[in-house]
């Protein structure tokens, strides 16, 4: 079954790729900003992140979320209603 199975899907992504479907990942090696660098080192406009209004890159929100994890940590571990809602949340 598990051969039959795999020829189905070998020949379903095969047909996707020579219908220039296929989606391929690209990995982003720097920090998120307007342009960003890939994997081989290629500079590319980064026009798809939600970072619009630069704030995933600006030095200020850096900062303040360090010191954000300094205090609080990372997370609360679970649901409030469970662990408790953490003053920071109110």
């Amino acid at each position: 079954m598990y051969t039959t199975a795999k020829a189905i899907i070998n020949q379903q992504l095969a047909e996707i790729q020579a219908g220039g479907l296929h989606k391929s990942e690209h990995v982003i090696t720097s920090a998120q900003q307007a342009h960003v660098r890939v994997t081989g080192g290629q500079q590319v406009l980064n026009m798809c992140a939600n970072n619009y209004l630069g704030l995933a890159d600006d030095p200020r929100i850096i900062e303040a979320v360090k010191q954000s994890l300094d205090h609080w940590g990372f997370g609360c571990a679970s649901v409030r209603f469970i662990c408790g809602t953490q003053q920071l949340h109110r």
